[in-house]
């Protein structure tokens, strides 16, 4: 049996393109730039491994979870890391460990022009690239190739993604290789299309008659970690424009990947080890003191006994709290995001324009 994948059960996280031993699979890309798997009928022999790699689906491995997740509300001791973070500078401090480990951290990072792509770094500079929100689905090319590489030869790996993500990692791994091998994902609130984020560069730089040599999805140094401000740093006259039509778009949820509107991960049952997000909310916990300066504070999810460790390696590099989990409950722990009513609608107008 091959894969057969419909828009709304896939997530794109290229499993089943990576366990296939005779390279029939590969990923291909729809409007939006959304990768899908197209089988190759020629190299295919049905022997089905593609089928039984993919996580995508409400009965995901939960074998290692804790009954119940560890919640904290964090932050780093060290005020400049968290002013280089998105939140609180929770991800620095647990890849941080990784690292001192001899280990390699991977994560969203950039290629091209601003081209959003999962990628390996074996330093603090290089893993400094990771930080920061990127509201675009990152291309996995080979990474997962390269992470059971690297745990073969005995590495420690810190993989850092979407739920959906790292769930398909933790299947196309397997058991053997997973005690040197930490996840974990962030809450997220769904992925916008990579060719809608290319295309918006190219708007602004037409606009702008400049090419943007850097950006910034959520603007916190001028408005602050509440803010959802994007900046562009324009060549020539090194000038910032300011705006938040991508960000506004986005939570409309009607450039998100259509399986986004099903996904199975948005509970506290994480496929990871240890999840991350902005502690949204947090004003109305007992850890409000926390987030009361607008810098940033991260909530931490503590979901398996290796992620209990791995926190407990860490958390002297870090202010923390730990909350009842019922106070850290984000829609997005509680059931998808709900698509906009013209999805499908907008994606037909936006392939029409690009005929033109």
């Amino acid at each position: 049996m091959r894969i057969n994948k419909t828009k709304t059960d896939c997530c794109g996280c290229t499993a089943c393109e990576s366990v296939c031993p005779h390279r029939a699979i590969r990923m291909v890309p729809d409007t939006f730039g959304f990768l899908y798997p197209e089988v190759d009928d020629s190299l295919c022999v049905d022997c089905g491994l593609c089928e039984k790699v993919c996580a995508f689906h409400g009965d995901y491995d939960r074998s290692l979870n804790l009954v119940k997740p560890l919640a904290y509300a964090a932050k780093h001791k060290n005020p400049e890391e968290i002013a280089a973070s998105q939140s609180g500078a929770a991800f620095v401090a647990l890849s941080d460990f990784i690292l001192s480990q001899g280990g390699v951290v991977y994560g969203a990072g950039y290629t091209g022009h601003f081209r959003v792509v999962h990628k390996k770094a074996e330093t603090r500079a290089e893993r400094d690239e990771f930080r920061g929100s990127k509201y675009v689905q990152s291309d996995m090319n080979t990474v997962f190739g390269q992470v059971r590489e690297d745990l073969n030869n005995g590495l420690l790996v810190l993989f850092s993604g979407t739920p959906c993500q790292t769930a398909g990692l933790s299947s196309f791994v397997g058991k053997r290789l997973q005690d040197r091998l930490f996840l974990m994902d962030i809450v997220c609130h769904g992925v916008p299309g990579p060719f809608i984020w290319r295309d918006y560069l190219d708007y602004l730089e037409a606009k702008e008659g400049m090419r943007i040599t850097a950006v910034n999805f959520r603007d916190k140094k001028r408005f602050g970690w509440r803010s959802h401000v994007e900046s562009f740093l324009f060549a020539n006259t090194y000038t910032n424009t300011y705006t938040n039509t991508y960000t506004n778009t986005f939570y409309t949820h009607i450039m998100l990947r259509r399986s986004c509107g099903e996904c199975p991960y948005t509970n506290t049952h994480r496929p990871s080890d240890i999840t991350v997000a902005d502690f949204w909310g947090i004003e109305n916990t007992s850890a409000a003191d926390l987030g009361a300066d607008n810098k940033g504070c991260s909530l931490i999810l503590v979901n398996t006994d290796k992620g209990e460790n791995w926190f407990e390696q860490v958390k002297g590099n870090m202010e923390y709290k730990a909350i009842p989990l019922e106070d850290c409950l984000q829609p997005q722990l509680c059931h998808p995001s709900i698509l906009h009513p013209e999805r499908i609608a907008f994606e037909k107008d936006y392939a029409s324009c690009l005929l033109y």
